[in-house]
This record gives C-alpha cells, sequence and structure tokens, in this order.
C-alpha cells in the first residue's frame, strides 16, 4: 500500500550529503537501488537525480521498521527521516556519500514498482531497443541523468553569456512556409486551408534574416529545427540549434564572440581551457591537407599530393588519374608497414566505398624491404622518390588514390579517420577546435545538372570573388565558416547578402527565375527592399556539441527523447495513424500502407 508523505518535508538529495552534516536529522526521498538484509540489520542504497546514499535500519526497538524495510525492492520510491552518521562499515571510496550513512527512524513507503524490465545501472549492456521502449526507466541511469544535466547547464550558460553580449532571444514560429533547403520538410496539413500545408522549420535561417530587417540588432535562441532525411547515427528528424544573427559585422565579430562563448562553456562545464584565438585554416587548406571540411586535427597523417612525383611513372591508375584532371595523393600510417594483408585488402574495401576504384600502397617492412602493390611499373627510382616524397620509414605504410579530387579527398580523408580508429589514438579527453573558413560558394551538382548553394541562397560571396561569379562560378569563395570539433562540424554560419543586386545575381546562378525566388523567398526579398542592415549569423548544432562535451558516441546519448533509425518513437510509437475522423476535417484520404 503506497503511504502518503503528508507532513515531511525533502530537507535535501541524497549526495548533497557529507560528513559536514553528521549528528543532523535529514528527511530524503527518492528510488531504492538495491536492498541487503543481513538478518535483524538490514542496508538500503537510496538513489535520486544527485546520486547514492546508504540507510541503515538496525536497532533492538525497530523490529517493526526492520521488518518494513525488508520489504522494499528496487525501484520502490521511499521517504526515510534519520540521523546522518558516520559510517559503520568500510569507508566507500566510489561513492561521493561513502563516509556517512542515514540511521534511519522513520520509513514510508510512497509507492511500489514492479520488477524493471532491465536493471537500473551505469554503461548499461542491455539493447538500445529495449532501453528505447522504456526510456523513463533508461532516463533514471546515472550516466544518462548526468548528460542531460550537462546540456541543460550548456544552455543556461548559453543563455546567460549571450545576453550579457546584448542578444535577444527571440522565438520565431514553428508552423511556417515550406521552404525546401536542401533536406525534405515535414509538412502539417491545415484544416481551415484545406489542400494546403505549413513547412516545420529546418532552421530560422529567414526569419532571423527578418529581425536584423527589424533592427534586432543580436538575436538568438535555442531552437527545435525539423529535417524529413534518411538518419544515421547522429542524426534526428528533430534536433536543437543555439541560433543567433548580429547586425553590423563581418567574420571577424562572428568569430569573437563565438570564440568566448565557448571558452566560457567549456571552461565552467569541464574544466577545460580553450585556447584563444583558436586556429583558421581556408576550406582549400582543408581539403588538401586532411581530405575533409571538418579536419580531425588531434592526429597528423595529413595527405601529400604526389602528382608531380609519379606523373612519369607507367602505372596505368596514376597515369590515368593525371591525364583526366585529377591528381594523386597519399597518407603515411607511421608504424603499420607490418599490416597483414587481410587488414590491407579490409582497407582497400574501405575505400571503395567512398568512390576509390582501389588503394594503392607501399608497405615499408623494418628490415628495409618494400613490399607494393605497383612495384613492377615504377623503376627504383621512381619508387624511391614516391617514397621519400611521403616521408616514408622502415616500418610505415603509404597509402595512396588517384582519381578527381573530390573522390581522392573523400577516400584518404576517411582513411585517416579509420586507420586512427583502429590505432585508437583519438583521444576523446582532447578537445582541438578549428574554424574552415572561405568555402566555396557554389558546388556543382551532377543530378540537377547546375551549381547548387554549398550553405544557402543568401551567402555573401567574397569581393574579390565576384568578377568571376560569370565565366567561372566554381571559383567564387565564400564568406562561410565552420566551427570544427575533434572533426565534427559543431556549427558553421555566413555572412549574409544584403545587396539587392547580388541577390539577384545569386539566384540568377542558381537557376532560379525572379519568379520562382519571389514565390519561395518573397517575404525576405520584400523586406529587403526597405533598408537591411549588413547581417551575419551562425548556428550550432547543440546535441552534438553536447555528445563531445559528454564523451558519448551518438546525439541519443543526450537527448531526452530521441527517435530511432527509421524516425519512429519506440516508446510512444510515434508516428501513428489518426482517426478516419481526424483525416476527413483535414480534407486528407487514407492511404494503404504499400
Amino acid at each position: 500500500m503506497a503511504e502518503s508523505m503528508k507532513g515531511l518535508k525533502r530537507t535535501h538529495r541524497c549526495a548533497e550529503l557529507s560528513s559536514v552534516n553528521t549528528g543532523e536529522k535529514v528527511t530524503v526521498m527518492g528510488w531504492v537501488q538495491k536492498n541487503r538484509n543481513k538478518g535483524g540489520i538490514v542496508f538500503v542504497d537510496l538513489r535520486d537525480r544527485s546520486g547514492i546514499l546508504q540507510i541503515v535500519f538496525e536497532g533492538e526497538d525497530k523490529a517493526e521498521l526492520i521488518e518494513k524495510a525488508a520489504k522494499l525492492r528496487s525501484e520502490f520510491v521511499i521517504a526515510v527521516v534519520g540521523n546522518v552518521e558516520a559510517r559503520s562499515g568500510a569507508v566507500n571510496e566510489n561513492l561521493a556519500t561513502g563516509e556517512i550513512e542515514i540511521r534511519a527512524e522513520e520509513l514510508r513507503i510512497l509507492s511500489e514498482s514492479e520488477t524493471p524490465p532491465f536493471p537500473i545501472e551505469e554503461n548499461s549492456k542491455t539493447k538500445e531497443e529495449l532501453r528505447l521502449k522504456y526510456r523513463y526507466l533508461d532516463l533514471r541511469r546515472p550516466d544518462l541523468q548526468r548528460n542531460l544535466m550537462m546540456r541543460s547547464k550548456v544552455a543556461t550558460l548559453t543563455r546567460q553569456f549571450l545576453s550579457e553580449e546584448g542578444f535577444l532571444e527571440i522565438e520565431t514560429p514553428v508552423l511556417g512556409k515550406s521552404t525546401p533547403e536542401g533536406a525534405r520538410d515535414y509538412l502539417v496539413p491545415s484544416r481551415i486551408h484545406p489542400g494546403s500545408f505549413y513547412g516545420l522549420p529546418q532552421s530560422p535561417q529567414l526569419f532571423k534574416q527578418l529581425l536584423m530587417c527589424s533592427g534586432y540588432d543580436r538575436y538568438f535562441q535555442i531552437a527545435k529545427c525539423f529535417r524529413d532525411e534518411d538518419l544515421r547515427a547522429d542524426r534526428q528528424p528533430e534536433f536543437t540549434q543555439i541560433d543567433m544573427e548580429l547586425s553590423f559585422v563581418d567574420v571577424d565579430d562572428v568569430i569573437d564572440v563565438n570564440e568566448r562563448l565557448l571558452a566560457k562553456l567549456f571552461k565552467e562545464v569541464l574544466d577545460v581551457e580553450v585556447t584563444l584565438p583558436i586556429p583558421r585554416m581556408t576550406w582549400q587548406e582543408a581539403m588538401d591537407r586532411y581530405g575533409s571540411d571538418k579536419p580531425d586535427t588531434r592526429f597528423g597523417m595529413e595527405l601529400t599530393d604526389v602528382t608531380d612525383t609519379v606523373k612519369d611513372c607507367e602505372f596505368v591508375v596514376f597515369k590515368g588519374a593525371i591525364e583526366n584532371g585529377g591528381t594523386v595523393r597519399g597518407i603515411n600510417a607511421k608504424g603499420q608497414g607490418g599490416m597483414p594483408r587481410k587488414k590491407i585488402d579490409k582497407l582497400v574495401d574501405f575505400a571503395k566505398d567512398f568512390g576509390a576504384k582501389g588503394l594503392a600502397y607501399i608497405a615499408l617492412q623494418t628490415d628495409g624491404t618494400v613490399k607494393s602493390s605497383f612495384a613492377k611499373f615504377m623503376t627504383e627510382e621512381q619508387m624511391q622518390n614516391l617514397i621519400q616524397a611521403m616521408a616514408g620509414e622502415p616500418g610505415d605504410l603509404l597509402l595512396f588514390a588517384a582519381d578527381k579530387n573530390k573522390v581522392v579527398w573523400d577516400v584518404l580523408g576517411n582513411l585517416r579517420l579509420e586507420i586512427a580508429k583502429q590505432m585508437e589514438i583519438l583521444n576523446k579527453d582532447e578537445y582541438k577546435f578549428v574554424w574552415v573558413t572561405e568555402f566555396p560558394l557554389l558546388e556543382w551538382s551532377d543530378e540537377q545538372n547546375r551549381f547548387m548553394a554549398m550553405h544557402h541562397p543568401f551567402t555573401m560571396p567574397m569581393e574579390e570573388d565576384l568578377k568571376y561569379i560569370d565565366d567561372d562560378p566554381g571559383r567564387v569563395r565564400a564568406k562561410a565558416y565552420d566551427i570544427v570539433l575533434n572533426g565534427n562540424e559543431i556549427g558553421g554560419g555566413s555572412v549574409r547578402i544584403f545587396q539587392n543586386d547580388i541577390q539577384e545575381k545569386m539566384f540568377e546562378v542558381l537557376g532560379f527565375t525572379k519568379e520562382q525566388a519571389y514565390e519561395q523567398f518573397g517575404f525576405l526579398l520584400d523586406a529587403f527592399k526597405y533598408g537591411v542592415p549588413p547581417h551575419a549569423g551562425l548556428a550550432y548544432g547543440l546535441d552534438r556539441l553536447v555528445m563531445l562535451m559528454a564523451k558519448e558516441d551518438s546525439i541519443r546519448d543526450v537527448m531526452a527523447f530521441p527517435k530511432v533509425k527509421d524516425a519512429s518513437c519506440l516508446m510512444t510509437e510515434a508516428p501513428s495513424e489518426v482517426d478516419d475522423k481526424q483525416l476527413e476535417e483535414l480534407g486528407l484520404e487514407k492511404c494503404s500502407a504499400e
């Protein structure tokens, strides 16, 4: 029978007590982690979000209390009144409250629990599907609770910092107009306007630019965003951005305020010092050195362009790539020269997943011998020149990709990460930030046979590159920047176009007619007729940032109620069918699930 807590008031959370409180009478409440009956004396571990506390039920005059305590089971919710004492047994070094215990005088069972489907413990070995089905139990686990408390702290500190920097927190609509920005929009049917739909925002992009037109100067929002795309490990259909926009600024102003924000978050949440200024590299340098626009700079293994070194060799793979306007580049996996052939073959298959036709290698043995997949097409001198160009030493493994730049970067950029994982040199306690700047404004899409905006159509080109926009659009760089942490893009943004003629030109290059541009973005273009300030912005993926701070591998571990790969929620069973009456009101017909 559940009892009432009437007349009791909790005085402390479990782990808020320490030896300082010895001798005090306290009231604590929480969940039973476990209970041990030693015959005449019962020990109960009580848990709440702060931690665990040991309660002792013993004493000749307490037979009834001890009998009641002996009936407690895992996950019962109880209230205990008692005195804080130094532990009678050995101190438990693993607990914050390991020096003390509560000698109970009163026990109330506030609610009972069935046996949970899995134990509530840290680093659970239970399958994720089962944990997500009972997420409300999973969320009782101390490691997940710490993650969500950290997330709350990051959000609070962000609000504090930005408001001190003169930013106003302004909410933007969730029901908006569908303007697909790359991913698919989630659509909400309108009952009042049958056949018309709202689109859920993929980001508050257009609204935050309108707020700059409205003179709010500095805006921020911790905003929910929605994208209906196929999910990967670190993607969710709904996610959260720390979104900001600033007026009368250029690139350096945005970077400065964000560097100080990151330094504050990492210092106050993790006690990690971020050295400012954070290093910057251009997009071109990032691609050439790391094969990625989100480079992991915690380790070397940088790409080396050896096109010139091998241009006269007879190896048809290298030759063909160079003749087709591509390049030959390599990475040096230090100390991996003795890698077994089977493992090298696995790396070749891995490279093929990223578009490589194959992978050429040179394994330098510690005894000075050279094993290579293409030695017979090279003279001794060419081989030595190539090894020298790669700074190869006995014991190293040299891997080469030859193709169009895009493929070579993709292959080697992913390969260096894969090898670093295998070598276990990626340290989660190390935080390496880098700004990547001067992205290309446009990227060519073979599918659509036209240039597409690399970020979005409102990104400002670099003034000195405007002259190339008609004849060589691929050469135009943008005033765009990403902040990268340990090989993850945690935030990105750009200076926006505020001059009408440049915006019209941009739409023209992207293949929009004036009518199409107005159909999608009319309200923004109209606003731009009435005095628009120069403005720029940036948005962080809050989930991804907290994931890295918490040293987790998936954003699901830092979200309270995430969805699984097919965008469904195992706990609530959303999405679900709705009844015919609801569909009728929306003017929709039921379609059979094929």
